[in-house]
């Protein structure tokens, strides 16, 4: 490092610094995302370029399969939801008929989504990363060339990230099947209260394991691209980030779970709130409110899946640099 002070190093005992809150750093980084709006335009962008046209597709499969099984075919169309519990098998019920051709479908459509979002998002992301370094370092900034050349890996670390992803919502699937199939019968009196039960368990659950053990999948393309490391090299590192840097990132993650929660719980207070006057507004104007709802959430999260990914960023250079003059 040839004398130069690392950031984030405890000059007097050369030690790792542990005492940097990664939480209380979130504010700035909110505030650094908020004046250059161009991170979050390019986060919306290479999102919405893939999610539009993915989310049509599903809309006309979706069609398809309504029309071979309607709807009223397995009961929706009685549901009655003064009457939660039999609602509830009935729905219960329906999901074992659609399951096979929504089955069918994802055979086809899973590979699609992987590949599509990958090659998306290596392409946003990369772009994202010189933006920021741009931002960050404008005089000692990386040409475009270099960035250019590590996406393919940053297109392969996207996908198993995806992956991983995936796997979280196979398991959340499994487990509320279970719960649905042990609990809704229609052999005895549906046990609603037990049910739903499991399923806040089982979604809070996993949703803090993907925040806790996500990480590092999230940090490989990052060290791909900053540190110029191979795939697998990149990815053997994400795992030996050591445990104070590793407890940071989960850190992070884990607010910005809850984050997430926030603005879910926000998007229903939203949406439920003009209900008692929806005679008066009538359904075109809910209809439009709701898709206003809808955009804003998909906004704001994209917001903070920057805020999320420079916080990556600024931890890396107290932890990485700090690991790197100690080891030198």
């Amino acid at each position: 490092m040839g004398g130069e002070a690392v950031p984030g190093l405890d000059e007097d005992s050369g030690r790792l610094p542990t005492r940097v809150r990664a939480t209380q750093t979130l504010t700035s980084h909110m505030s650094f995302c908020w004046g250059h709006p161009s991170l979050t335009a390019i986060e919306i962008g290479w999102r919405w370029l893939f999610g539009v046209p993915f989310l049509a597709v599903m809309w006309v499969e979706a069609e398809q399969i309504l029309t071979r099984i309607p709807p009223s075919s397995v009961g929706l169309d009685r549901l009655n939801f003064q009457n939660p519990w039999i609602s509830s098998v009935m729905l219960a019920d329906a999901v074992g008929v659609y399951s096979p051709a929504v089955a069918n479908r994802l055979t086809w459509i899973g590979p699609v989504l992987v590949l599509g979002w990958a090659i998306a998002s290596g392409f946003g992301r990369t772009l994202m990363l010189w933006r920021l370094d741009l931002l960050d370092s404008p005089g000692l900034e990386r040409p475009l060339g270099f960035f250019q050349s590590r996406i393919p890996g940053v297109i392969v670390l996207q996908g198993l990230w995806l992956l991983g992803l995936l796997g979280c919502f196979w398991l959340w699937y499994r487990g509320v099947s279970w719960a649905a199939g042990t609990h809704l019968t229609s052999v005895a009196e549906p046990e609603l209260v037990s049910y739903l039960c499991w399923l806040i368990f089982l979604t809070l659950g996993l949703l803090v394991l993907w925040a806790a053990a996500s990480w590092t999948l999230a940090m490989a393309p990052l060290i791909h691209v900053l540190e110029r490391a191979s795939i697998c090299g990149a990815l053997r590192r994400s795992f030996r980030l050591g445990g104070v840097f590793s407890g940071k990132l989960v850190e992070v993650n884990l607010v910005m779970a809850i984050v997430k929660i926030a603005l879910i719980v926000l998007a229903m207070v939203f949406s439920a709130a003009p209900l008692p006057f929806s005679d008066e507004f009538g359904p075109g104007f809910m209809h439009v409110l709701y898709v206003v709802i809808a955009v804003g959430f998909l906004i704001a999260n994209d917001y903070f899946h920057v805020v999320r990914l420079r916080s990556y960023i600024a931890l890396r250079q107290v932890y990485r640099a700090s690991q790197t003059a100690v080891l030198g």
